[in-house]
């Protein structure tokens, strides 16, 4: 393509010097730049890609996109540099460009909220894909396109915005017609889905967590309106309305997002007589929940093998999407029946033992509220709920002590241990755990341990487990990586729960950090 063809895209006026040149690759990485390629300049969490224009300017760059004046940079009289006033929505409309636009060719779904994002991303693809529609997702576990799966990361988060767009592109050329993605509030504000145009957006809701990167609640929460706010501005596509779905029982998403503009607004709620979709009836089972669902489509009775009400949520907030793009209620229940859950999501993990054991990915403090209190619902007369995790290092600081608070009300006992310290003292942020969990009068070596390795830990919480008891390794879920120091260490909780199943340990991390 050539450069003025792309910069014209751009959502702002840029400034520079353009002329009639060829680009033939796009990148912010220097390292991956080729002779003909527009090197875009992105201010990084910790490394600003504005140090590295020389590297590409050496590799082969025609082009550079960056956001600081053109005079503190170290740009050639004459070469072509274009100021802009984020880099970071840059990077998504070029590659957005590059790629033709692939979002405007779709039915964009995008699903953003604290907890539950990647169960309801899955739902609504399931539900789409009953309907026949020919659907596409790209979750913080993965990205499918028709039959194949890839990879979206080690950490669950939005992928950057050049893969975005290319397995939107990709979704393009196998005819998908609904791409569904999951967005998370590190993805929304560092832009990575800039040029995507949406045309329905859900929540699931919005609670602690993340404040170490967005630095305050109202930071947050802004974040996660941004999904909104390019649902209205995003360009409209024929006889398809933008449609805003709110989780009418969580009032904080509620009234932060009621008001923004949409053509439709569909609210759903647990038996909440306000919202648009409803669940009534609804049972926990042994086998799972089963429930009513009564929406402006028509009702449908609803039976799931998840668990807990707030997969009851889940369920309506998939539902609400789906019925609103055409899918029948009883192609929804079709679907709810036939899902069988997301990995690392209250998976079960069955070898024969007299207790139950889960892992799950809960590393929020609402999330670790929820999951224990679907445990409780769960557990015989005589059982207990026995807790394993951690939390992360470099992370919102606030929550070690509210996730421990909710292990000391909710749990039995608690086995306090890593969940990727990173370069933090691994000691320090159990210490802060632990607090919380005295908060409760519970008292260490009695009620809840320190044990800093995770596979000790999970193999110490399966010993102490009896008949009747439920066993929960929270935290990690579907990732295969745990990060001591700079180091990813390949990590899979649900292999460590079968290792202490087996009475073994898997010892494969170090415990602490100097």
């Amino acid at each position: 393509m050539f450069l003025k063809d792309l910069l014209a895209v751009l959502p702002s006026t840029p400034m520079g010097i353009v002329g009639e040149i060829e680009v033939s690759g796009i990148t912010e990485d220097s390292r991956q730049v080729k002779p003909g390629f527009l090197f875009v300049a992105v201010p990084g969490v910790s490394v600003d890609g504005h140090r590295f224009i020389e590297a590409a300017l050496t590799s082969g760059a025609v082009c550079v996109v960056g956001q600081q004046p053109v005079e503190s940079l170290p740009i050639p009289p004459g070469f072509p540099y274009v100021e802009v006033p984020d880099s970071r929505i840059a990077l998504g409309w070029l590659n957005a460009a590059w790629r033709d636009f692939p979002s405007r060719k779709m039915i964009m779904v995008g699903i953003t909220g604290t907890d539950g994002k990647t169960t309801t991303t899955n739902l609504l693809y399931q539900m789409l894909t009953a309907a026949e529609f020919k659907t596409g997702m790209i979750s913080t576990v993965n990205a499918r396109i028709g039959d194949q799966d890839y990879d979206t990361g080690l950490h669950t988060t939005t992928p950057p915005a050049p893969d975005v767009q290319r397995y939107l592109a990709q979704m393009v050329a196998a005819n998908v017609t609904h791409a569904v993605l999951e967005t998370t509030s590190h993805g929304l504000a560092q832009q990575r889905l800039a040029g995507c145009g949406f045309d329905v957006a859900v929540v699931t809701n919005i609670t602690h967590e993340h404040l170490d990167y967005h630095g305050t609640w109202e930071a947050y929460r802004d974040a996660k309106a941004m999904l909104f706010r390019a649902l209205a501005k995003s360009q409209a596509k024929e006889e398809q309305p933008k449609i805003a779905i709110l989780n009418r029982d969580d009032e904080l998403s509620y009234a932060a997002l009621k008001d923004i503009r949409a053509d439709w607004q569909i609210s759903y709620g647990i038996e909440h007589d306000d919202a648009d979709l409803t669940a009534h009836n609804v049972q926990f089972l042994p086998e799972g929940i089963r429930f009513m669902l009564h929406s402006p489509w028509g009702n449908a009775e609803i039976c799931s093998s998840l668990v807990g009400a707030y997969n009851v949520s889940n369920i309506l907030a998939a539902a609400s999407a789906a019925l609103a793009l055409g899918v029948s209620p009883e192609l929804v229940a079709q679907a709810v029946l036939a899902f069988r859950g997301v990995p690392g999501r209250m998976e079960r993990i069955d070898m024969g033992q007299t207790f139950t054991a889960i892992v799950d990915f809960a590393h929020t403090p609402n999330a670790l509220r929820r999951t224990l209190e679907t445990a409780r619902q769960m557990v015989s007369d005589s059982g207990r709920v026995i807790a394993v995790f951690g939390s992360a290092g470099l992370r919102d600081k606030a929550k070690r002590r509210m996730m421990g608070e909710v292990a000391g009300e909710l749990a039995d006992l608690t086995v306090l241990t890593a969940e990727d310290p990173r370069t933090e003292s691994l000691d320090v942020i159990l210490a802060e755990s632990a607090a919380g969990v005295e908060q409760y009068g519970r008292q260490e070596g009695v009620d809840f341990w320190r044990v800093p390795d995770r596979g000790a830990a999970i193999r110490y919480a399966v010993k102490l487990a009896r008949p009747g008891d439920i066993v929960l390794a929270c935290g990690k879920g579907h990732e295969q990586s745990m990060c001591f120091g700079d180091i990813e260490y390949p990590w899979d909780d649900r292999e460590a729960m079968r290792y202490a199943l087996r009475g073994e340990t898997l010892d494969v991390l170090p415990t602490a950090i100097a």
